[in-house]
C-alpha cells in the first residue's frame, strides 16, 4: 500500500509555501522538513508548479530512507494524514442524531490509528499550515478537527474532484470553524420562527384532535432555516424562490413560510365545500401556494411552494421544470436568481429512484437550473420502516454523490446549527451553481400521521421521543442561560401569535366555503377555464402561405460554408422539394411547419425526449451536424422575425423524471408549447405517475391548467409487444369533464394545426397526441401547402371518396388503420363501405359523428374497427361514449401482451381483423 497516498489529498497550498520557503531561505524551514526537500531537490530534475503535491507524494511514496524522511518529517505526514482522515470521515463521529445513538464506525479518529501517540500532544507540527493556522501543538489542531468536523454538522466533501471547490469549501468551514455566529437580534429572530412553528402544530393539535396533518414537530427548525434562506437569498440577489415538498410539515411551511391564511387552513380542516364549482381540490397538505415576499431590507422575492400528490418525490422534478421556465424566460443570462429548494424525506430519498433521474439532469444543458438546495427532513423513520430496514447505503443522503455534491448533516434540535448550514448551502449554490445537501436529523413525534400509534413498531424510539424536549424550548433555555432574551420575552412570542390563530380560527367559522388561491397566479394572466364545450369550438389556425414559405425557406437550406454527410443533404434537399416544387408535405414538414410559424407569432417552443433532435425514425432532423466537426445547427434557428426561441434537447434515458420536469416547464410557461415525446409509445409506461397524479387530473384537484404535450409514437407495424402500442386505452381511461385533449391524427396537415392550435386557445389543455411511425414516409399520407395555409384542425374526417347513398357499412377508426382499411377496400372493390376517421378521441365531437351518420341513409351496418386488441386501443371508451348507432366490433381478439413478436403472426391477425370488416358474419 501507498504510505503516503493521503498527500494528493493534502492542503495544496502547505507544500507549496513551505517549499517556496525553503527555496528562500532554508534554515527558516525545520531540519526534518530541509532534509527532505534536499533529498526531493536531489531526486527531481524539474520543479512541477502545477502540482508539487503529487511530486512530493510521489517522491515520498517512493523514498523511504531515514536520511530523507526522519521520524519528526514521518509524524508531519501522520498529522496530516490525521487532518485527511477528519475532513474525509469526521462526519461519521458527529453528535448529529438527537434521539437515537449513532451506529459506530471504524476504525476511528484516534490518533493511534495515525501512528500518533499521547506523547504528540503538546509536540507543534508545520502540518497545522494545512488548516490555514500556525504551527501549533497536536491537541490544539485536533480541537480545531473536532470543533468544525464532529460537532452538530457533519460535512461530506471530499469525494469531490474540483480542487478549486474542495479548497472553497474548507476555507468557509473554517470561517468560525463552522460554528454559528449569530448576533442578538437574529436568534430572536430564530426563536420567533422556532415559535411559530412548535405553537402553529400545538394548535392544530388541541382544536382538530386525531386530524391528518402530518406535523413538523422534531423538524421544527426547518422554519427559521427557510426564513433565513429566503431573507438571505434575496440578499444575494434571488429574485424567485421555487419549492417542493411533501405533506411532513407542508401545512407549518404554508403558514409560517408562505404566508397562507389560517383562516383557509382551518377551513380546509373544518371540511368545507370550495368556493368554486370548477374544481374538486384535494386534501389540504396537498396544496400549493404563490406569495411575494420583503425582505428586511426591502428586497422582494417571489415565493412558489408547488402543489404535489402523496407520490412523495414527484414533485422534485416538477419543481425543476418550474425553475427553468422561469429562467428561461425572466433571466435567460442569469440562472441563479430563480432557486429552487427541494424538501426531502429520509425513506423517500433514499428509496424513490426518480431521485437518480433527477440529479443526473442537474448539470444538462436542457434541464440544468443552476443549482439545487435539497433539504431532507429526517425522521429516522418511514411510515413504520426503520432506517436500517429503509436503505443499504449509510446515509439517505448518498445520492448526493452521484453528482458530486456536498452533504451537511445537521442535528435539529440545534437551531443555530440548522440556520447556519442553510447559509452555507446558499453560499455554495451561489458560488458554483451546483447542488448541495441538508440532511436534517430529528424525529417524527407521532405517527405517521397523528392517528397512528407508532409504538406498534417503535416502542423504545417513542419512548425516547415522549420525554425529548422541543427545539422550540431546548433554544429557548440556551437563549436564557445566555442572557439574550428574559421569561417575559418567550411568553409574549407564544400569546401574541397563538392569539393570533386563535382569531383566525373564529373568523374561519363564520365562512361557508374554504378559499383556495391560485397557484402562479401571474404567469395565468389572461389564461380562462373552460368546459369539455368551449374545447370543441373550432380556433382560427390558418397562417399566411407567405409565412411558410418563410419558414420553408429557413429548414430547406444548409449553411454552405459547412459540410454535411449526403444522406442529410439529400434529406434537405428532399424537404425543398416537396414544399417548392411538388406541393407535397409529409408528417416532419408539418412539424417544422407548426414550430417555425408559432416562433413568428411569438410563441416558444421546447422539445426534449430521447433522442428528439434527429427523432427516434430518423424524421425530424430539427438539429443536424456537421460532418467533420459534428457542430450543431438548428435550422429554424435562422428563421427570421422569429420573436420566439426554439430549444429542442436530446433527454437522459429518463421518462419520469423528463416529463415531471416538462410538466413543471409547461405549467411556468404557458406561452411556450412544450413538448416531450417518448421514443416509442408505451415508453410512456415509465411516467405513468406523471401521467395519472399531474397531467390528467392537476386541474382538477389543483386548478392548475397546463399545456403539456405527449408525442406517443403508435402503430402496429409487427414490430413486437413494446414498439406497438402507446396504450391509448390508459389515457383514454384517464379523459374526463374538460381535462385533456388525446388526438389521433392521420394527415400531416391536421398534426399542423393540432399543434397551433395548442397555443393558439385562451385557455391551455394537456395534449396527448398517438403519432405515426410506418406513416412518416408514406407516399399516401401527404398534405398540400394550401391545407396548411387556411385549414384549421379537424376532429373528424367523413369519407369523401364514397357515393353516400350506395354505402351499407359505415366503418369508424382512428390512426394509421385508416390507410389499412381503405387498401383492402380498394382491393376487394367494395363501393359499399365508408370509412370515418376520429382524429380526436376526447373530447369527442359527438355532434360532428351525428351529422356523419345523417349523411348515410342506407347505411345498415356500424363498425367500429381497431388494430388493438379488444381489451385495448379505444373500444372500451367508445363502448361508454358512442352509443349513437348499434355497432359492432372489428378487432384482434383479447391478449395479455400488445402485439405478437412474431411479425407473420402479427400480420396475419390484423388481417383477420381487416376482414372483419368487410364481412359482417366474422364478427366474434
Amino acid at each position: 500500500m501507498d504510505r503516503f497516498s493521503f498527500l494528493n489529498a493534502a492542503h495544496t497550498e502547505f507544500f507549496a509555501q513551505l517549499y517556496d520557503q525553503y527555496l528562500e531561505n532554508p534554515d527558516s524551514v525545520e531540519p526534518s522538513w530541509r532534509s527532505f526537500f534536499q533529498g526531493f531537490d536531489f531526486g527531481m530534475t524539474t520543479y512541477n508548479e502545477e502540482n508539487p503535491v503529487e511530486q512530493i507524494a510521489n517522491f515520498a511514496s517512493n523514498n523511504t530512507d531515514v536520511s530523507l524522511v526522519s521520524d519528526k518529517l514521518q509524524k508531519e505526514f501522520n498529522v496530516l494524514k490525521l487532518i485527511d482522515g477528519y475532513r474525509s470521515r469526521g462526519h461519521l463521529f458527529t453528535k448529529t442524531n438527537p434521539v437515537r445513538e449513532r451506529r459506530t464506525t471504524s476504525p476511528t479518529l484516534e490518533i493511534t490509528n495515525f501512528g500518533l501517540s499521547s506523547t504528540d500532544l503538546n509536540t507543534v507540527f508545520d502540518a497545522a499550515k494545512a488548516i490555514n493556522r500556525q504551527p501549533c501543538t497536536l491537541q490544539e489542531i485536533i480541537a480545531h478537527l473536532e470543533t468544525i468536523y464532529c460537532q452538530h454538522i457533519g460535512v461530506e466533501y471530499m469525494y469531490i474532484r474540483k480542487p478549486e471547490i474542495v479548497e472553497w469549501i474548507q476555507k468557509k468551514l473554517g470561517v468560525n470553524d463552522n460554528q454559528p455566529n449569530f448576533s442578538s437580534d437574529e436568534k430572536k429572530s430564530i426563536l420567533n420562527k422556532l415559535n411559530q412553528a412548535v405553537s402553529f402544530e400545538n394548535f392544530l393539535h388541541t382544536k382538530y384532535v386525531g386530524q391528518k396533518r402530518f406535523s413538523l414537530e422534531g423538524g421544527e427548525s426547518i422554519i427559521p432555516a427557510l426564513d433565513a434562506l429566503i431573507e438571505k437569498a434575496a440578499e444575494k440577489g434571488v429574485e424567485q424562490f421555487v419549492m417542493g415538498m411533501a405533506h411532513r410539515g407542508r401545512l407549518n411551511v404554508l403558514a409560517n413560510i408562505f404566508g397562507k391564511s389560517t383562516q383557509d387552513i382551518f377551513g380546509e380542516f373544518d371540511g368545507k365545500d370550495y368556493d368554486q364549482e370548477y374544481f374538486d381540490g384535494d386534501v389540504k397538505y396537498h396544496l400549493g401556494l404563490t406569495a411575494d415576499k420583503v425582505s428586511s431590507t426591502g428586497k422582494k422575492i417571489n415565493i412558489n411552494l408547488a402543489p404535489n400528490p402523496s407520490h412523495l418525490e414527484t414533485v422534485g422534478a416538477v419543481i425543476e421544470g418550474i425553475t427553468r421556465a422561469k429562467q428561461d424566460k425572466y433571466f435567460p443570462n442569469d440562472f441563479s436568481k430563480v432557486l429552487p429548494i427541494a424538501v426531502h424525506g429520509d425513506a423517500a430519498i433514499a428509496g424513490q429512484g426518480i431521485l437518480y433521474e433527477i440529479v443526473q439532469m442537474a448539470q444538462l444543458d436542457g434541464y440544468k437550473t443552476g443549482g439545487t438546495i435539497h433539504i431532507v427532513i429526517n425522521n429516522q423513520v418511514g411510515f413504520t420502516t426503520n432506517y436500517l430496514d429503509a436503505r443499504s447505503s449509510t446515509y439517505c443522503t448518498d445520492i448526493a454523490k452521484v453528482t458530486l455534491s456536498p452533504v451537511l448533516h445537521v442535528n435539529a434540535d440545534d437551531a443555530e446549527a440548522v440556520v447556519h448550514a442553510m447559509s452555507f448551502a446558499l453560499d455554495f449554490r451561489m458560488e458554483f451553481g451546483r447542488d448541495v445537501f441538508i440532511d436534517l436529523l430529528g424525529y417524527r413525534k407521532y405517527g405517521h400521521n397523528e392517528g397512528d400509534e407508532p409504538r406498534f413498531t417503535q416502542p423504545v424510539l417513542y419512548k425516547i421521543i415522549a420525554k425529548h424536549k422541543n427545539p422550540r424550548d431546548i433554544y429557548m433555555e440556551k437563549l436564557l442561560a445566555d442572557g439574550v432574551i428574559d421569561n417575559t420575552f418567550v411568553k409574549g412570542l407564544e400569546h401574541e401569535y397563538k392569539s393570533k390563530l386563535e382569531v383566525n380560527l373564529e373568523e374561519s367559522r363564520k365562512k361557508d366555503v374554504t378559499i383556495i388561491t391560485p397557484f402562479m397566479k401571474n404567469e395565468w394572466k389572461g389564461f380562462e377555464q373552460v368546459s369539455d364545450v368551449e374545447m370543441l369550438k373550432k380556433v382560427d389556425t390558418t397562417f399566411p402561405i407567405a409565412g411558410l414559405t418563410e419558414v420553408a425557406n429557413a429548414i430547406c437550406n444548409l449553411p454552405a460554408d459547412k459540410k454535411f454527410i449526403s444522406k442529410i443533404q439529400k434529406l434537405i434537399n428532399d424537404r425543398k422539394t416537396m414544399f417548392f416544387e411538388t406541393n407535397k408535405l409529409d408528417w416532419a414538414m408539418a412539424e417544422h411547419l407548426a414550430y417555425g410559424s408559432l416562433l413568428k407569432e411569438g410563441y416558444d417552443v421546447r422539445i426534449s425526449g430521447q433522442d428528439v433532435e434527429r427523432g427516434t425514425f430518423s424524421h425530424r432532423h430539427a438539429v443536424v451536424k456537421v460532418e467533420d466537426s459534428e457542430e450543431e445547427v438548428t435550422l429554424i434557428s435562422s428563421l427570421e422575425g422569429a420573436t420566439g426561441k426554439f430549444n429542442i434537447f436530446n433527454s437522459l434515458l429518463s421518462e419520469y423524471g423528463v416529463l415531471g420536469f416538462d410538466y413543471g416547464y409547461a405549467l411556468a410557461n404557458p406561452n411556450t408549447l412544450t413538448i416531450w415525446e417518448a421514443q416509442f409509445g408505451d415508453f410512456g409506461n415509465g411516467a405513468q405517475i406523471m401521467i395519472d397524479q399531474y397531467i390528467s387530473c392537476g386541474e382538477d384537484k389543483w386548478n392548475n391548467q397546463n399545456g403539456i404535450v405527449l408525442l406517443l409514437p403508435h402503430g402496429y407495424e409487427g414490430q413486437g409487444a413494446e414498439h406497438s402500442s402507446a396504450r391509448m386505452e390508459r389515457f383514454l381511461q384517464l379523459c374526463a369533464r374538460h381535462n385533456m385533449y388525446v388526438a389521433d391524427c392521420t394527415t400531416p396537415a391536421n398534426f399542423y394545426h393540432l399543434l397551433r392550435r395548442q397555443m393558439k386557445t385562451t385557455f391551455r389543455k394537456p395534449l396527448i397526441v398517438f403519432t405515426p411511425k410506418s406513416l412518416l414516409r408514406d407516399p399516401r399520407v401527404v398534405s398540400t401547402v394550401e391545407e396548411f395555409a387556411t385549414g384549421t384542425f379537424q376532429e373528424t374526417f367523413d369519407d369523401s371518396t364514397v357515393n353516400k347513398e350506395e354505402v351499407k357499412t359505415l366503418v369508424f377508426c382512428t390512426g394509421k388503420f385508416y390507410y389499412d382499411i381503405t387498401a383492402e377496400r380498394e382491393n376487394l372493390g367494395r363501393n359499399d363501405v365508408a370509412v370515418v376517421r376520429i382524429e380526436q378521441l376526447f373530447p369527442l365531437p359527438v355532434e360532428q359523428l351525428k351529422d356523419i351518420i345523417a349523411k348515410y341513409p342506407n347505411a345498415d351496418d356500424y363498425v367500429w374497427a381497431q388494430e388493438e386488441p379488444k381489451n385495448m386501443g379505444a373500444y372500451s371508451f367508445m363502448l361508454m361514449n358512442f352509443d349513437l348507432v348499434k355497432w359492432r366490433l372489428a378487432s384482434l381478439k383479447a391478449y395479455a401482451a400488445p402485439a405478437s413478436g412474431s411479425y407473420t403472426r402479427a400480420k396475419r391477425r390484423q388481417a383477420d381483423a381487416l376482414r372483419m370488416i368487410f364481412d359482417k358474419n366474422l364478427y366474434r
